[in-house]
């Protein structure tokens, strides 16, 4: 055989040997998420904390980094990242029903349940209009609500013990550490990060960190595991390389969220910043105030200065700051309150139903970045366009998630010890990171935005499960194993 022939052949061949890899893959992959699915949701987890989703703003395009969150929907409906966390949902079930684990009470999967039944009533709804089933399904509707449900499921059954949840703290510290130094190097070194809408499309001459607001999300859950852990030295035990780890990563973190020059991030961090704040012993809450208090202040006031300073046409703080939501400019920017305008005048004509999972406001063509093939499925307001959406219902079901959550989080809060402290306080602060984000920005058509939301509803209640931990199911006597209903 000569070496073209060889070549043909191998290369024919290619697709065969891509699927016994992902078979073979796969078989070990069960095997690992039926004894330890943690070791599943690691790599899931690794993909959402450092991998951007969203080429908006930047003259070089990224297909692989773009498409990771988006990857197989146009074939399977759902994107790929999805059907892994539904297949490590399912050997983490397995793996609970034989070893005799019970997942800890979470009071919001009613509400996620009935998220669900609203996705399948606006599929049916679609099939008696006429309107394709993949559109309401899609992303740009609510369907990325619904699968935050499977992954707060894995999280609460694959870490088990206080040593797993330790371990996610340490991996949420390591990696939003690392992910905030790559943001300063790129910052400081290289320009800054290229998707900078500010730059490339508003001509405004700043550089920023990063422009995703999960990056700067990722960046907050590490600082406040590791600010807790700090504010609790000498009720935990902690060695000298994390003791300097932790201060490495509640500085660098904090810097990387200044740098990043988004205004969201700026009033997210601070909310953020306050819910951890509240959870150091109270003799300590004044020396911080006192002596870290103005750092924050001053690093928020210069980044806003560069940032807002370049405002054309606007005069004083609160102008520059607010001045894209000024209903009375003219030209790309004030578009963002027409954009809601005519979104809630939808909304207002169909309050009950809702416009669908699928459909488009009024009036979208008049705004610049929404003509095009997606314009008029989303608005900058994830509690909007949920109401845009869905309607009532859907509004019913978002109060009943948040209210859950909070009555939940407070709770656990005040009675968790030390020990367990920095994880839910972690959760808290990245959903109060998020209100402003909820308010004015787009986390609900995006697939990264919705997933890092269930990563942080999930923490409180990972902390509090490991500290009250349901008791084993005993096997019955003759046989080791049982498979356990949850």
């Amino acid at each position: 055989m000569n070496l073209d022939t060889l070549l043909i052949a191998i290369y024919t061949s290619l697709p065969f040997i891509i699927v016994v890899l992902i078979a073979l893959l796969m078989v070990v992959g069960i095997g690992v998420g039926v004894v330890q699915p943690r070791f599943l949701a690691y790599p899931y987890l690794l993909v959402f904390f450092t991998m951007n989703s969203t080429s908006y703003g930047s003259i070089i395009t990224s297909p692989v980094m773009s498409s990771v969150y988006v990857r197989g929907s146009g074939v399977l409906v759902f994107p790929l990242v999805f059907y892994y966390v539904l297949g490590a949902w399912c050997c983490a079930r397995v793996s609970a029903g034989y070893q005799g684990w019970r997942e800890p009470p979470c009071n919001l999967k009613p509400w996620f349940w009935g998220w669900f039944l609203l996705l399948v009533a606006h599929a049916t709804a679609a099939v008696f209009s006429g309107v394709k089933v993949v559109d309401a399904l899609s992303v740009a509707g609510f369907s990325n609500v619904v699968w935050m449900g499977p992954l707060v499921a894995l999280l609460l059954l694959s870490f088990r013990t206080p040593e797993q949840t330790r371990e996610l703290g340490d991996f949420i510290v390591l990696v939003g550490l690392a992910r905030a130094l790559f943001g300063l190097v790129r910052w400081a070194a290289f320009g800054g990060d290229p998707n900078n809408v500010y730059a490339n499309m508003n001509e405004v001459p700043i550089k920023l960190t990063f422009f995703d607001i999960n990056d700067s999300l990722v960046c907050t859950l590490a600082f406040a595991v590791a600010a807790v852990r700090l504010g609790q030295a000498g009720r935990l035990r902690q060695s000298q390389f994390w003791f300097a780890v932790q201060w490495a990563t509640v500085c660098a973190t904090a810097l990387c969220v200044m740098l990043a020059m988004r205004r969201s991030g700026w009033l997210g961090f601070a909310l953020a910043a306050a819910v951890v704040m509240m959870r150091f012993p109270r003799e300590r809450r004044l020396k911080v105030a006192v002596f870290v208090g103005p750092l924050l202040g001053a690093g928020l006031l210069y980044a806003a200065s560069k940032r807002l300073g370049q405002t054309k046409g606007a005069h004083g703080v609160v102008s520059r700051l607010l001045y894209d939501m000024q209903s009375g400019r003219t030209g790309a920017e004030s578009e963002r309150v027409l954009e809601l305008k005519l979104a809630l005048a939808d909304f207002v004509s169909k309050p009950f139903t809702g416009i669908g999972a699928w459909g488009r406001y009024t009036g979208y063509e008049r705004i610049g970045w929404q003509n095009n093939a997606d314009g008029g499925t989303f608005v900058h307001s994830g509690v909007l366009h949920i109401a845009l959406k869905t309607g009532l219902p859907g509004l019913v079901l978002l109060a009943g998630l948040v209210t859950a959550f909070i009555v939940f989080a407070r709770r656990a809060l005040k009675s968790l010890p030390p020990e367990h402290l920095p994880l839910a306080t972690a959760g808290v602060a990245g959903i109060a990171f998020l209100i402003p984000e909820m308010l004015i920005g787009t986390p609900i058509p995006q697939v990264r935005g919705t997933q890092m939301i269930a990563i942080c509803l999930a923490l409180p209640y990972l902390a509090a499960g490991v500290f009250q931990p349901a008791a084993p199911v005993p096997a019955p006597s003759g046989r080791r194993l049982r498979l356990v209903p949850a």
